[in-house]
């Protein structure tokens, strides 16, 4: 397995980003279309809510579908990251200085 040169994206940007536009942060991992997926099942239950819920409900009761994949996907592009983030710095650091872990081979 090779590893990368640059490090991966930062979780915390890749958070950000899911958190203030839908989807983008699987853009900025390189996965465009889970976050086109997200988006889409997105738009389908916040529309399907909307027509289910009681017409006195509030906006985010009538359109909670919605609301549930666009938490879940900014979980998953989080999740994605940290993974990328986890596996590198493993990686590096087996290929670097073990003593400065303080993890050495077996003998």
């Amino acid at each position: 397995m090779t590893i990368p040169t640059t490090a991966p994206t930062n979780p915390y940007l890749v958070l950000g980003a899911a958190i203030v536009l839908p989807g983008s942060g699987h853009v900025i991992l390189g996965v465009p279309v889970r976050g086109l997926q997200f988006l889409f099942f997105m738009v389908i239950l916040a529309w399907v809510t909307a027509k289910i819920a009681p017409s006195d409900a509030s906006f985010v009761g009538r359109h909670a579908g919605g609301f549930l994949i666009y938490a879940l996907s900014i979980l998953d592009a989080y999740k994605i990251a940290r993974i990328r983030t986890a596996k590198w710095v493993h990686n590096a650091g087996r290929d670097g200085d073990s003593a400065q872990s303080g993890i050495g081979p077996h003998t």
